[in-house]
């Protein structure tokens, strides 16, 4: 995505849940999965490790129907079998 926009909201819960723009950007640019969420939202999402340790879902929803493209919210889980979805 050449170009994006983060929400307010976007950015807060990036910087409450100790998640790096960097990182954001690299399961946007290197997905493992791409779903359809609510409202027509994309959800690109990737395994990662955090500072090396625990494996967790990083989960980025985005809204693709406007330019530039804008990502509502993100979050991690450790749920990764709940929301990772087998071909």
């Amino acid at each position: 995505m050449s170009q994006l926009r983060f929400t307010a909201h976007a950015l807060e819960e990036m910087q409450r849940r100790g998640i790096a723009r960097e990182q954001v950007e690299a399961v946007l640019s290197q997905r493992e999965q791409i779903l359809l969420g609510r409202n027509r939202r994309t959800i690109y999402q990737s395994r990662i490790r955090f500072d090396g340790e625990k494996q967790y879902l990083l989960r980025v929803f985005v809204d693709e129907t406007i330019s530039p493209s804008v990502v509502i919210t993100v979050y991690r889980t450790s749920k990764i079998q709940k929301y990772w979805r087998m071909s």
